[in-house]
């Protein structure tokens, strides 16, 4: 439950004229850390310091440093044959680690990206139908034998 800076006052205000902070916090449902944060709060500010303030944004928790995304970028450009992948070698080498994938998207990001050099190639996708050779008749009998009675048979020739 959240409450109101003048609450939170009143609250101080309660437990100061206690004489057991933890008898006198239990009924209300406060935890004594809360409290003594809300205390110290109190006794820098006042009263304002008792509001409650926007909460701070987090850090992405895979989010590089500006730092790094610089020395990155430097990098590229003192090196402009390498692609990311060496690119990210050599950095991982030299100063910190960093995959393929981040040294790409900062170098795409900014405009780095222009020689065919940079672009990643695929390996060519496999037809999915294979060119087996036919198997001999009696091969084939065999097997459509086993096939109807529902059996998987293996055919090992030596070749």
């Amino acid at each position: 439950m959240r409450y109101s800076a003048s609450e939170k006052f009143e609250i101080i205000e309660l437990v100061e004229q206690s004489l057991s902070i933890p008898r006198t916090l239990a009924p209300i449902g406060i935890p004594r850390s809360t409290f003594y944060d809300w205390y110290s709060r109190y006794q820098e500010g006042g009263i304002e310091a008792l509001e409650d303030g926007k909460p701070r944004p987090r850090r992405i928790w895979n989010k590089i440093s500006d730092k790094i995304e610089t020395a990155i970028v430097n990098l590229a450009l003192e090196e402009p044959d390498l692609s990311p992948r060496e690119l990210a070698v050599n950095f991982t080498d030299t100063k910190a680690a960093c995959v393929k994938a981040t040294v790409y998207r900062l170098l795409k990001d900014h405009g780095l990206i222009t020689s065919p050099a940079f672009i990643l190639r695929r390996r060519p996708i496999a037809s999915p139908i294979r060119h087996r050779p036919k198997p001999a008749l009696a091969d084939r009998l065999h097997l459509s034998e086993g096939h109807r009675l529902g059996l998987v048979l293996s055919v090992h020739r030596a070749r």
